[in-house]
């Protein structure tokens, strides 16, 4: 398996651990934590490609991109 995909399935391991655990505390309930742990990374995901997008649309050396 190339360095790369490793690293990346480690991080997601470690993300969804760490996701869980805290979920997990807050509300005691394994449905509502497991159901989180997978959600949070998927919404994560979709923020992502807009943050991208907005990224991509800022010109080099311009003004920062107003989020408020």
């Amino acid at each position: 398996m190339p360095r790369d995909i490793a690293k990346t399935l480690s991080y997601l391991a470690v993300h969804l651990t760490i996701g869980f655990s805290v979920a997990y505390a807050f509300t005691g309930s394994l449905e509502i934590a497991g159901g989180l742990a997978i959600i949070e990374p998927m919404v994560n995901a979709v923020a992502f490609f807009f943050h991208e997008k907005l990224w991509a649309a800022k010109p080099e050396g311009g003004a920062a991109v107003a989020l408020a």
